[in-house]
């Protein structure tokens, strides 16, 4: 099967979805890599390093899409690159289903390509691996960031994150329990800072206490609750993660009010639409804005800031799913593997993920119906 791995069209998306590594790797398997020049120069992956390895480097986007069978990118693909898809191709991303516009799902199914979302991926035991590797990633990089953005001259509360003998830490709520959470809350605990986390699940809070040895509180996140913890945070983590739908702004404008002056907020929930309500996206070159004296940080890509251990941690996950496509055809794979199959959101013009069904209003279609032979 030919490979592509295409630039990234979104300004600031430092990732690239293969490594040199898996490139070697699909090569020997006896597939064809095209690699689109310096797609992976931000993750510190030049043209030779792929080429070393048996990849192809050319030099337009439109030729990397006209001449693959399978296209992996990060980012969902742009209507552009769609209109550049034949009938039959695949296409896999992250595809953020519940901020996308009905437009870009109609030319999927317009197109008839075959596309997979990488956080719909998910296992039989519930796990939804290369989603959890991103999260993991962009749970230490909130509490990296808020410590930055927490210094004077980011118009922050001017504090260190873990304060010093006789000077108190700073006080960092986490607003959800989840993969983000957990490694938010062990990231900024070790670094002495005193850690609130909140979910509305008590056995997830449960886990995380044990994780953590009782180095956090935690507390059931009713209303009141998460008003109280607001107002006294420094920093509030958004880890708040709604499986199949759009995150609920948990924390309101009032509440952002309330906030001390030069408090950070790094809304990571932001893909999904943010559980703040006065996040709104921002990029990684322009990451940051203040509102009510208050820094709001929501860059969607946030792992983007680490790129090239944020591809290691995306190729980890993804190359088996690539190999086996690769090696099996879209309809094998998808008989074969039924985590695969639950990342599917369209196959041959027809909807089959329920998520994108809801979302987009279309009449979803059993993938076991549509698999011949």
């Amino acid at each position: 099967m030919n490979i592509g791995i295409p630039n990234e069209s979104l300004k600031n998306e430092n990732r690239v979805a293969l490594t040199p590594v898996a490139v070697a790797s699909l090569v020997q398997a006896g597939h064809s890599v095209l690699i689109e020049s310096a797609a992976g120069n931000l993750s510190r992956f030049d043209d030779e390093s792929y080429r070393t390895v048996g990849g192809t480097i050319v030099y337009s986007k439109e030729e990397i899409i006209r001449r693959s069978d399978m296209v992996c990118g990060v980012e969902p693909p742009t209507m552009e690159e769609i209109e550049m898809m034949d009938p039959g191709k695949i296409t896999l991303n992250f595809l953020n289903l519940p901020v996308a516009r009905p437009q870009f799902f109609d030319a999927l199914l317009g197109g008839k390509i075959s596309s997979a979302g990488y956080e719909l991926i998910e296992t039989e035991d519930g796990d939804r691996p290369v989603l959890h590797s991103m999260s993991e990633i962009a749970g230490q990089m909130s509490i990296i960031i808020a410590a930055r953005y927490l210094e004077a001259d980011g118009k922050g509360r001017g504090i260190t994150i873990g304060g010093i003998s006789g000077v108190a830490p700073a006080a960092v709520v986490v607003l959800g329990a989840g993969v983000v959470g957990t490694e938010a809350a062990r990231t900024a605990a070790g670094l002495g800072a005193q850690v609130i986390v909140l979910d509305t699940d008590l056995k997830r809070l449960r886990n995380i206490e044990s994780l953590l040895s009782k180095r956090v509180t935690t507390a059931l996140a009713t209303p009141m609750i998460i008003q109280k913890s607001v107002a006294y945070a420094d920093v509030l983590v958004g880890a708040v993660f709604i499986k199949g739908g759009r995150t609920p702004h948990v924390v309101t404008e009032e509440m952002v009010k309330s906030m001390k002056p030069g408090a950070v907020i790094v809304d990571v929930s932001i893909d999904q639409g943010g559980c703040v309500e006065t996040s709104r996206p921002t990029t990684l070159r322009d990451p940051a804005f203040v509102l009510h004296d208050v820094i709001h940080y929501c860059v969607p890509n946030i792992t983007a800031t680490v790129a090239r251990t944020a591809t290691y941690a995306l190729t980890n996950t993804l190359l088996p799913y690539v190999n086996e496509i690769a090696s099996l055809g879209i309809e094998k794979a998808l008989r074969h593997d039924g985590s695969l199959a639950k990342g599917i959101c369209s196959l041959g013009g027809q909807c089959t993920n329920q998520l994108a069904g809801r979302i987009f209003g279309k009449e979803v279609s059993a993938i076991e119906r549509l698999l011949v032979g």
